[in-house]
């Protein structure tokens, strides 16, 4: 158990060093990102600062993969050139039973990515994507999906929309039994709008069935409206970005996840995407652990024979492929292609057999 624990000990160290150099690079990387991308805006370097460490969680989130790879292959090359590899294994300890501790310490690594990571994540990347959206166009548009239906919020400088919808199409271009409700900077609302269903094309809402109620002072709400076959209402939305709010599985919590596929089904929106990022987040600690495997499978021998380079560049290809075949799968479950199960924990079993296999392969007593 000393032995586990030192491994285990060591292995965590070097999980947290490689996970801080990462994160200042990432830092660094995306500051230049964030003020190329809204250098037009003059946010000021406060504001620069304040989205990169919005959007680093999201960034270290996705490649954690990559610092499990170079985590324990930093372990075990540092265990190799120390010779603590080979008493270890001239102790009668197999490489199997030395992954042990590392391959917990990966285990629980991912619980706590599902457990605590993936809602700060969600929490982080839903307020960077708030906070971008204002900047650009100075709070205009926001969505959410509730047991209540969808809504939307779109304007301009003069004032803003509120859009609320019991149900869309599966592509979100056409809301139906909609309600419009336009307010004026300073007064209120100032209309309402409703239709049986709304299609945005071309920066337009076109309303069908629609009944127009003015809500001004001293005006008779019911007695001036009026119905329209088809209305018009400007719009600053577009049917990509509306796509995109409602298509990203990463600004929702894991525990919020099923509720939230819920209300999409309501909605009539197609709950695949999320469904897949659902069962990939309970899968995810077993794809840690195949690169640890993965990783461990080229890297436990020592320095002396050689080929150390080769065999870093070997295991991190080799994780990378195994990331993209993930990622892939992950594709296919969205698309309908293959079932959701099966495209989240396929790869992770497949990792962790071809990890086994190149240990057993390998393995000398």
């Amino acid at each position: 158990m000393i032995l586990h624990f030192y491994f285990a000990r060591r292995f965590a160290i070097t999980f947290v060093a490689i996970t801080a150099i990462l994160f200042a690079l990432v830092m660094l990387v995306d500051a230049v990102e964030q003020a190329r991308r809204f250098g037009s805006y003059d946010l000021g370097w406060q504001r620069i600062l304040g989205l990169t460490l919005l959007n680093a969680p999201q960034t270290i989130n996705l490649i954690l993969p990559l610092i499990m790879i170079l985590a324990t292959v930093a372990l075990f090359i540092s265990l190799a050139r120390s010779s603590e590899l080979v008493v270890t294994r001239a102790a009668g300890r197999s490489a199997l039973r030395a992954l042990i501790a590392p391959a917990v310490v990966a285990l629980l690594i991912g619980v706590m990515a599902v457990g605590m990571l993936n809602p700060i994540v969600a929490a982080t990347n839903n307020r960077y994507l708030q906070l971008s959206e204002s900047y650009r166009s100075n709070g205009a548009s926001a969505l959410s999906i509730s047991e209540e239906g969808l809504w939307l919020r779109q304007g301009n400088l003069d004032g803003q929309t509120v859009i609320r919808a019991w149900r869309s199409n599966a592509d979100a271009s056409v809301l139906y039994d909609v309600t419009f409700i336009t307010y004026e900077n300073g007064k209120g609302p100032v209309s309402r709008v409703e239709a049986g269903s709304a299609a945005l094309l071309d920066r337009e809402w076109r309303l069908r069935d629609a009944k127009f109620w003015p809500l001004e002072d001293g005006v008779n709400a019911e007695g001036n409206a009026t119905t329209h076959e088809l209305l018009t209402i400007p719009s600053s939305l577009t049917v990509d970005r509306i796509r995109e709010s409602i298509g990203e599985p990463g600004v929702v919590s894991i525990y919020e996840l099923p509720t939230f596929i819920r209300q999409l089904e309501q909605a009539g929106f197609s709950p695949r995407k999320h469904k897949v990022s659902f069962q990939a987040e309970f899968a995810r600690p077993f794809f840690l652990l195949a690169m640890v495997l993965v990783a461990s499978a080229f890297t436990m021998r020592h320095t002396r024979f050689g080929g150390t380079g080769v065999a870093v560049l070997a295991s991190v290809l080799l994780g990378f492929t195994l990331y993209f075949i993930r990622s892939f799968a992950q594709i296919l479950g969205e698309n309908g292609q293959i079932p959701v199960v099966l495209a989240a924990w396929a790869p992770p079993a497949v990792a962790i057999l071809l990890a086994l296999g190149l240990l057993l392969h390998a393995e000398d007593g």
